[in-house]
Formats: C-alpha cells, structure tokens, sequence
C-alpha cells in the first residue's frame, strides 16, 4: 500500500508491517478462514502468542476459565477478536515499551472492542471496525519513537486531541491522526479504517463528517465509542448528530451501544471474580 507522499518528506518513520501479521492478514482474506492455520501462524511467535494469551485471559473479556492455547482462544473468542488482538500486540511490538504509550494501548485495546462488536451488530464490516479503533492513537507512538525526548511533555500538556493536533503540526509539521492513516495504509488495512483513523479527531471534535469522507460507517461507530468512553452523558445527542450523516438508523447505533457497553462491564465483573 502507499503512503501519503508528503509523509515521504518528513523524516519520521513508519514501522513496517511484521511479517506474522502479513500472513495473518492473508488468511483473514480468505473466503474460508481456516482457524487451525490462523492459531498455528500466532503459535510460531513465541513472545506474540504469549502476548496474546496474556491478553485474552485479562479482564477486558471476562472468560470462565483460563485459556491456555491459541487455539482455545479462536474456540471462545472467535476469529476477529483474537485476530486483533495479535495485530494489536503486534502494533505495540514495532514500538519500544514505554510508560507514556501505556494509556494509549490500553484505550486502543477498549476502542477495538467496542467498535469490532458494534459493527457486528450494525452490517458494518466488523474487522475494518475493530482494526480502526485499534489503529487510531498509533500516530502518537509514531510520534514518541520520533521525538521521545520531547513528545511525552506534549502529551502531558493536553487533555483534548484537537489540541494535541495543532502542538503537533507547530513542531513536526503532521500530526498523529495523519501519522496513523500512513501506519494502516502501510500495513494494508481497510480503506475503511484508514478513513476514519485519518478523520477521528475532526469529526469527534465538531460532529460534522467532512464531505470528502466516503467511507462514513466505521467513523460513525469510533465517534461513538469515543462517546461511551469518554463522554456517556452525551452518547444520545452524539448519536443523533453522527449516525443520520453515515446512513446508519440512530436507535439502531443507541441499541448497539448500549448492548457492547453492558458486554464490556458484565466481563469485567467477571474477570474480578
């Protein structure tokens, strides 16, 4: 996939797509997904599948019983989950650990969820959803392997991304939502998901989608998982306001809200048990 070629000029990097995911991504591609390959595939990484079991078992899913392989996970989660899960732990592992990037993985992890089964439940390409919500803060990864002596005091210093944004274009020129895009283009995600990392904090800021933007759906769904988990009080009139612009029938996106909201707090519950 190409990158914007104005990013091409700037000397920050783009981390490539491991080669784990490249085939994982061909076998999602697949009219038949075949799990015994998918599980086989993450198994062969060693640190990757161990990441991804460490994951399944957290309280993000709630399961009844630990799940001790792969293969399991595929049985209880299904084949999206666990296949972001390890594109997931594959986005953190092109970046070095860091205390700072801890929040943005660990709301990229929530994001995914929430958006991967909201779409299932809206007809909305479910894997393109779930990738974007995974996908969307990236760029400030990106950004802190760049500028790791500065970025983090930028990151302290705003509480809204809109801000973020306008700190990040004065200093570098791009800012992460560009930054982004450029990562999911490169590692061949959805049109879908590129759009709508791309447009996120434009559209979560002013709930107006630009007209440019084709792809409406899986912006809708991030804009109101951003609602869930940053504004509850407001998911009705953000709903009313985004979902008319994507096509989508508001009680239809309220329903599905609500419904992947109470999935997420019954599995907590359940992890703490």
């Amino acid at each position: 996939m190409s990158v914007d070629p104005e990013l091409r000029t700037l000397d920050i990097e783009i981390p490539t797509q491991p080669e784990v995911l490249v085939k994982l991504s061909l076998l999602m591609a697949a009219d038949d997904i075949d799990l015994l390959a998918v599980s086989a595939l993450v198994e062969t990484d060693m640190a990757l599948a161990a990441a991804v079991l460490k994951a399944v078992n957290s309280s993000l899913y709630g399961l009844r019983g630990r799940v001790q392989t792969v293969h399991q996970a595929l049985t209880y989660l299904g084949m999206r989950e666990v296949a972001a899960i390890t594109f997931e732990m594959g986005l953190r592992a092109a970046f070095p650990p860091a205390p700072e990037l801890d929040p943005v993985w660990s709301r990229a992890s929530q994001r995914g969820l929430l958006m991967g089964r909201m779409g299932q439940m809206l007809g909305v390409d479910p894997w393109a959803a779930h990738s974007a919500g995974l996908f969307e803060e990236c760029g400030k990864a990106v950004l802190y392997r760049h500028a790791p002596a500065h970025y983090p005091a930028m990151l302290r210093a705003t509480q809204e991304d809109a801000e973020l944004v306008k700190l990040e274009h004065t200093a570098f020129g791009v800012s992460h939502d560009a930054l982004g895009a450029a990562l999911c283009e490169s590692w061949g995600l959805a049109p879908a998901s590129v759009a709508s990392v791309r447009s996120h904090v434009d559209v979560q800021t002013t709930l107006l989608m630009p007209d440019t933007l084709q792809r409406r759906s899986v912006c809708a769904i991030s804009v109101i998982a951003w609602a869930l988990m940053n504004a509850p009080e407001r998911l009705d009139e953000i709903a009313k306001a985004i979902a008319p612009q994507a096509q989508l029938d508001e009680t239809l996106v309220l329903r599905a809200a609500r419904r992947v909201s109470e999935q997420l707090l019954e599995a907590q519950a359940h992890g703490r048990d």
